[in-house]
């Protein structure tokens, strides 16, 4: 009975160690991802704030308000970026394949000399009648 038990834990604990290996490699591109577009967003945000921090050690502010103004700095481009990145996945989601599609179907729908069709042809009103 007491082998009976070994061998059934040992076969969920190699289990349980597969699916964390396997968890480990679903979850590697993700970090690889963030990896290769934060590193350059915090190197954009240094290279901004830098300069803002360097005139304040020239101006004589003490060091607690040059890293307090600096961060906000960091935090104000930080916020920028954020709100550009995210009307950048807006604009690539959804208004792109909107004007795609668009375009196919204005593409679709047009006559062979390149000009849109139109469904009705306008009809000729007689000078004498009311048009209304």
């Amino acid at each position: 009975m007491w082998s009976l038990l070994k061998w059934l834990v040992m076969r969920l604990a190699i289990v349980r160690w597969i699916f964390k290996v396997l968890g480990l490699v679903a979850f590697l591109p993700i970090a690889f991802l963030l990896k290769a577009i934060g590193i350059p967003l915090l190197i954009v945000l240094a290279v901004l704030a830098l300069p803002v921090l360097f005139v304040l050690f020239l101006l004589g502010l003490p060091i607690f308000l040059v890293l307090l103004v600096g961060g906000l700095a960091m935090g104000a481009l930080f916020a920028a970026l954020s709100f550009g990145i995210l009307a950048l996945k807006v604009a690539i989601f959804v208004v792109l394949p909107m004007w795609l599609l668009w375009k196919l179907g204005s593409w679709m729908f047009r006559r062979r000399d390149g000009v849109a069709r139109r469904d009705a042809p306008a009809q000729d009103v007689p000078d004498g009648a009311d048009p209304a």
